[in-house]
């Protein structure tokens, strides 16, 4: 099926067509993305409505909850349409307390990958991404034997492609040593623009760059920037920096998150936002 969404479609790996606006399911969870959510049936109906408006990329994690926003997933989409693309990320856990710890063990990245498998009821994932580094920046250092691990899983027939989050040019030349990336999933938004050289390398190389947090750690210089560049086009904010994002590079995934259906069509319909010329240079001005 050709995808009528604004801003069209990627191919990531050579064979795996995705829309490029496509859907975050961590706000699935309940509070903090922890326990499970008030109204399960408004999750499911998001979803829903998500496949039912073309979107054909789903980014989840067994860790989000933990586990609830994959059984969710299943609960909703499952037997899964032919087109539908689930993206999922191992790397970490959730722990009583609701933190995040690191899960980077062989051990643990081999258990992620089955418990992603069991939870969403597949025998293969489209795409599994090891997350390395925090929220927001990389950790310097080896991923070497983290990676190596997901590429075992990938010859095994586990897993299709493979990805990468919160990582650096560095550590993303070491894991193509080992095998293919298909994207990699970064703190990255129109303030935030530490990785512009990373979105312009893995754009000639066809990869996708999944950005996160596309209004996060905005000064309020910045956010009364962007408030009048929505001000002036009659929208929103958030509509105005998913449409600067898909603006500034064709291999740009956007995974934008909700749990309501009326925040989710918003965000579908701010990927076919015209950005002016003025405006996109005063965007573009923000983050200097």
């Amino acid at each position: 099926m050709t995808s009528t969404l604004p801003g069209g479609t990627y191919t990531l790996g050579g064979d795996l067509t995705v829309t490029r606006m496509g859907y975050g399911a961590m706000q699935l969870a309940g509070p903090h993305v922890f326990g499970p959510p008030a109204d399960r049936a408004g999750a499911v109906a998001v979803l829903r409505e998500a496949v039912e408006l073309g979107i054909t990329h789903i980014d989840t994690a067994d860790f989000y909850g933990p586990h609830v926003t994959n059984e969710i997933i299943k609960e909703a989409l499952h037997p899964y349409p032919a087109d539908l693309h689930i993206i999922t990320k191992v790397g970490a856990l959730r722990d009583e307390e609701g933190n995040w710890p690191q899960a980077l063990a062989p051990e643990q990245l081999r258990q992620a990958v089955h418990d992603n498998l069991k939870r969403l009821g597949l025998e293969a994932l489209d795409v599994v991404n090891l997350r390395v580094g925090g929220f927001d920046a990389a950790e310097p250092g080896s991923i070497a034997e983290e990676f190596g691990v997901l590429a075992e899983l990938r010859e095994q027939g586990l897993i299709k492609h493979l990805g990468l989050s919160t990582v650096n040019a560095e550590q993303v030349a070491e894991a193509q040593a080992i095998a293919p990336v298909v994207c990699v999933q970064n703190f990255y938004n129109v303030a935030h623009r530490e990785d512009d050289e990373l979105v312009d390398s893995l754009a000639a190389q066809d990869i996708a760059f999944v950005p996160y947090f596309p209004l996060g750690g905005f000064s309020p210089l910045q956010s009364t920037e962007l408030d009048g560049v929505a001000e002036r086009l009659g929208t929103t904010p958030m509509a105005v920096a998913l449409a600067w994002l898909l603006h500034r590079s064709p291999n740009i995934l956007l995974i934008p998150g909700t749990s309501s259906v009326a925040h989710l069509r918003d965000n579908v319909a701010a990927a076919g936002l015209s950005l002016p010329e003025d405006e996109l240079k005063v965007l573009d001005g923000i983050a200097s």
